[in-house]
C-alpha cells in the first residue's frame, strides 16, 4: 500500500519528546523508540489516572503544563489520510501522574485502595448486604455484579475469592472481610471436600449444583479442557484461599487440609521416575495413565508443576517456616529451570509434556502455542524462590524471559501484554502470529507486573523498573471498571473494554477475586518495600491454639534476606514488644480470645 486513503482510531502509549503549544502539537516516541507527532483535536479531553472509587479526574485546561519532556502518556486518537502519509489527533489523553517518573500507582496506599474497592464489589455481589452466607454464592456474575441464575458452586472459584477476601483483611483490617474468607473456608470443607477413608487423603470435587435445599456434589472436573478427570491446578487452586487464610488465622483443621491434599500430590500426581507431576488423575482409580484420560492421559503441564508456587506453597512457606515447604519451592522451580526452555526453536517456553518430558505439540487448544503470562510467572517466581534457596541459574531464566518477552509479548506501540501466541513461525513468517486475537486479559497483565516489580525491587536493572511503570500504567489506566466496580476480564489491544460472551463477565470459571487482588496484595508490598521505600502494615487474627508454636510469621511474601524489619507491633491497637524485627517473627501471648495484630514492616 504506497499511502493510506482511510482513517482509523488508535491508542499510542509513549514518552513526550517535543511541544509546540502554538501548534497544538507534540511528539511522542514509543518503548520501541518509533516516533509519532500527535495534534489535539479540537474537542480533546485528559484525564489523571485514577484508582477505584475516586472521581473522574480532568486535567485538560492544564494539558500543557503535563507535556514536558519524557512524560509518559497514553493518546487514543485518529490517523487521517494526508497526501502520501496521514496525521495522528489526539481525542483523549490519561496521564499515569503529574510529571515524569510520577505514577500514582506508587502512592504508599493506591493497591490497598484497589484491594477494598474489588474486594468491596465481590462481597455485595455475592451476599447482596445481608449475612455472609455462601450456599447463595454464584460462579457467574454479570458486569454490574447482577448474580446469574445458574446454581453450580464452582471450589476453585470460591476458593480464589476467599484467597482475596484473606488479603484484604491483611491490606485493611477490616474483620468482614476475615469473616468471608473464614466462612468460605469452612464452606469448602463442608461442601467440596472428600475425605478418602481408604487412602486417609483429600481431595476437592469440581463443584456443587443447589437446588433448594439439596446439592449435587460434582466430582470429576466437568470443563471442557478437563472432562472427566481430576485435574491437578483444580486441586491446587482448592487449597489457594484456604491457605492464605491460614497465614491470617492459623486455624489447625485449615492445615490438616492443607497436608492431606499435598499427601494426593505426593502419593498420586507425583512421577517418581521422571520428576515432576502430571497433569490428571482418573477419577475412579486414581491412575495418572489411564486410559480413560484421553489427551490427558499421562500428561503433564505448567499448571501441575508451575502453579504449586504462587497458589499456595509461597503462602504455607511464609505462614510456617517449614523446610519442606521451601523443597517442596525448589523441586518445582528446578523441573521449570530443566525441561520448560525451549530456545532452539522458540522465544517462549515449552508449556506441555508427555511423561518422559518430550514435548506435547499437539494438546487440545493449546497445540504449539505459548500463553504469554505464564512465561513471565515463571519468571516472577523464580525470583521469589532465590531469595530463600538462591541458585544462578534461576536468575539466569528469569532474565532471559524478561529480556525476550517485550519483543514477542508485549504490545510496544500501545502497552500491556497479549494473551496466546504461535511459538514457532511457519515459512514466510517474520512475526510470531497471535492464536486467536489481540485483545489482553486481566490476569496476564498481572503477571507481567509483578515479574518486572519484583526483578527490578532484587537486581535494580532500570530496564525492569520501566517496564513494570508501563505495565501497571496499563493496567490502572485500562482495566478497573469505574462504573460497575471491580476490572474487567479483556480490554482490546487500544484499551477499550471488550465486553462479549463470558469476557464480559465479572465472574467465571476463569474470573472471581483473586489475580487482581493478589495484583494488590503483592503490588504494594513490591512497591512499598523493594521501590519506594515506605512502610507496609499488616494484619492478622490468629485463632485460640493456632499457630502450634505460638509465633505468627509476618513476612508479606519472599523477599530478599534483611530487606525489611518490623519497626512496630500493637495487639489490640495496644503496643507489643515481644517480636524478632529481623526473623519478622511475633511472639503471640497466651489469650483465650482471638487478638488482632497489628504489624508495621519498613525496609532497610
Amino acid at each position: 500500500m504506497d499511502n493510506m486513503l482511510f482513517e482509523f482510531s488508535d491508542t499510542i502509549a509513549g514518552y513526550t519528546t517535543k511541544v509546540d503549544k502554538e501548534k497544538r502539537m507534540f511528539s511522542l516516541r514509543t518503548c520501541d523508540n518509533r516516533e509519532f507527532e500527535v495534534r489535539l483535536s479540537v474537542n480533546f479531553s485528559a484525564q489523571t489516572i485514577r484508582n477505584l472509587g475516586e472521581p473522574y479526574a480532568d486535567c485538560a485546561a492544564q494539558v500543557f503544563e503535563r507535556l514536558v519532556p519524557s512524560q509518559y502518556l497514553f493518546v487514543y486518537g485518529t490517523f487521517y489520510p494526508q497526501g502520501l502519509g496521514h496525521v495522528f489527533e489526539a481525542q483523549s489523553i490519561c496521564f499515569p501522574g503529574c510529571k515524569p517518573n510520577e505514577f500514582r500507582f506508587e502512592e504508599p496506599d493506591w493497591w490497598i485502595k484497589q484491594a477494598r474497592n474489588i474486594a468491596d464489589f465481590f462481597y455485595k455481589a455475592q451476599f447482596l448486604g445481608k449475612e455472609i452466607d455462601y450456599r447463595n454464592y454464584r460462579t457467574m456474575l454479570k458486569l454490574s455484579g447482577e448474580r446469574k441464575g445458574d446454581f453450580r458452586q464452582e471450589t476453585d472459584t470460591i476458593s480464589r475469592l476467599i484467597y482475596g477476601f484473606a488479603s484484604t483483611f491483611m491490606l485493611t483490617g477490616e474483620d468482614r472481610f476475615l469473616e468471608a474468607a473464614e466462612k468460605g473456608t469452612v464452606y469448602l470443607r463442608e461442601h467440596m471436600r472428600f475425605y478418602d477413608t481408604d487412602e486417609n487423603i483429600v481431595y476437592w470435587y469440581h463443584g456443587i449444583d443447589i437446588k433448594g435445599d439439596s446439592e449435587t456434589k460434582i466430582f470429576a472436573s466437568e470443563f471442557g479442557d478437563d472432562y472427566d478427570a481430576i485435574p491437578m491446578y483444580e486441586q491446587i487452586y482448592a487449597l489457594a484461599g484456604p491457605t492464605q487464610t491460614y497465614r491470617v488465622n492459623g486455624d489447625p483443621a485449615i492445615m490438616r487440609d492443607i497436608k492431606m491434599t499435598m499427601d494426593l500430590f505426593e502419593r498420586f500426581f507425583l512421577d517418581k521416575k521422571n520428576e515432576g507431576y502430571f497433569s490428571h488423575l482418573d477419577p475412579v482409580t486414581l491412575d495418572p495413565r489411564s486410559d480413560s484420560l484421553g489427551r490427558n492421559k499421562a500428561r503433564k503441564n505448567w499448571n501441575s508443576v508451575g502453579d504449586h508456587a504462587p497458589a499456595y506453597l509461597i503462602n504455607l512457606w511464609l505462614a510456617t517456616g517449614e523446610e519442606k515447604y521451601k523443597d517442596f519451592l525448589t523441586y518445582c522451580a528446578d523441573c521449570i529451570v530443566k525441561y520448560f526452555p525451549d530456545y532452539e526453536h522458540s522465544p517462549f517456553v515449552q508449556e506441555r509434556f508427555f511423561e518422559d518430558w518430550s514435548h506435547d505439540k499437539d494438546w487440545g487448544w493449546q497445540k504449539n502455542r505459548a500463553v504469554i503470562g505464564h512465561n513471565l510467572k515463571i519468571a516472577w517466581n523464580l525470583m521469589r524462590i532465590h531469595s530463600i534457596a538462591p541458585k544462578d541459574e534461576y536468575v539466569k531464566l528469569a532474565r532471559k524471559i524478561a529480556e525476550i518477552m517485550p519483543k514477542y509479548g508485549m504490545d510496544r506501540q500501545r502497552a500491556g501484554w497479549y494473551d496466546v501466541m504461535e511459538r514457532e513461525l511457519r515459512p514466510g513468517e517474520e512475526s510470531y502470529r497471535f492464536a486467536w486475537h489481540d485483545r489482553k486479559a486481566w490476569w496476564q497483565q498481572e503477571q507481567s507486573i509483578l515479574a518486572y516489580q519484583i526483578l527490578y525491587g532484587i537486581l535494580k536493572d532500570p530496564e525492569y523498573l520501566r517496564l513494570a511503570r508501563e505495565s501497571a500504567a496499563f493496567y490502572n489506566a485500562f482495566f478497573p471498571d469505574h462504573d460497575d466496580g471491580a476490572v474487567y476480564f479483556n480490554v482490546l489491544n487500544t484499551g477499550m473494554p471488550y465486553l462479549v460472551g463470558n469476557e464480559r463477565l465479572k465472574g467465571s470459571h476463569s474470573m472471581s477475586g483473586y489475580h487482581s487482588i493478589e495484583l494488590a496484595y503483592l503490588g504494594q508490598t513490591y512497591t512499598n518495600c523493594l521501590h519506594t521505600k515506605q512502610p507496609l502494615e499488616l494484619y492478622f487474627k490468629p485463632v485460640v491454639n493456632g499457630f502450634g508454636d505460638s509465633v505468627l510469621r509476618v513476612q508479606p511474601d519472599i523477599l530478599p534476606a534483611l530487606c525489611l524489619k518490623i519497626s512496630d507491633v500493637w495487639i489490640d491497637n495496644s503496643p507489643w514488644k515481644n517480636f524478632d524485627p529481623e526473623k519478622l517473627t511475633v511472639s503471640l501471648p497466651n489469650l483465650t480470645y482471638r487478638p488482632k495484630v497489628k504489624v508495621r514492616l519498613v525496609p532497610v
